[in-house]
């Protein structure tokens, strides 16, 4: 019996010595994996952070864009003109645009519009109030063409006198 324990013994200390080899090989290959896992991880990184740096640089360049678009589409003035021709809250944002980026078409119409708000007090009195609002109306129609068609016309309503009354603003 001894000797079967013998090999019994042997045959263990063999299972132990391959079970020891099966694990180190285990390890090894894990270790080396991950190696390549973490050079994968970082290289993808590395094209994450280029991507993203040029995605900034389109979005700062789309912004200057934009910005640049902004500027030219308020600098015209026209934009001004109509938004003024459009009730008392309209005319003020009008006004309050045209203080930053000043244009001649902007402020012509501006002040064309600050006669008719004017004139149209008038509406109040009976008979002579209808017949200022048809004008008005008609003015306005007119005065709102001509801006949209970029011309700077003065209404047949006092337009030129309102330009030389008006002409501080």
């Amino acid at each position: 019996m001894s000797d079967d324990n013998k090999n019994l013994s042997d045959d263990l200390d063999d299972m132990i010595g391959d079970a020891k080899d099966g694990a180190k090989r285990t390890g090894e290959k894990i270790s080396s994996s991950a190696k390549e896992f973490s050079e994968d991880a970082k290289e993808f990184a590395h094209d994450a952070k280029e991507k993203a740096s040029e995605f900034a640089d389109d979005a700062k360049a789309s912004a200057k864009e934009f910005a640049d678009d902004a500027k030219e589409v308020f600098s015209d003035g026209k934009n001004v003109a109509i938004i003024a021709h459009f009730t008392l809250i309209g005319w003020i944002i009008a006004l309050v645009m045209n203080s930053s980026n000043k244009t001649e078409f902007g402020s012509f119409y501006i002040r064309q519009y600050l006669g008719f708000m004017l004139l149209s007090f008038l509406c109040f009195i009976p008979f002579v109030g209808f017949i200022v609002a048809l004008g008005l109306l008609v003015a306005w129609i007119m005065s709102l063409v001509n801006a949209l068609g970029g011309k700077m016309e003065p209404s047949f309503l006092l337009g030129k006198q309102f330009q030389e009354w008006f002409k501080g603003i």
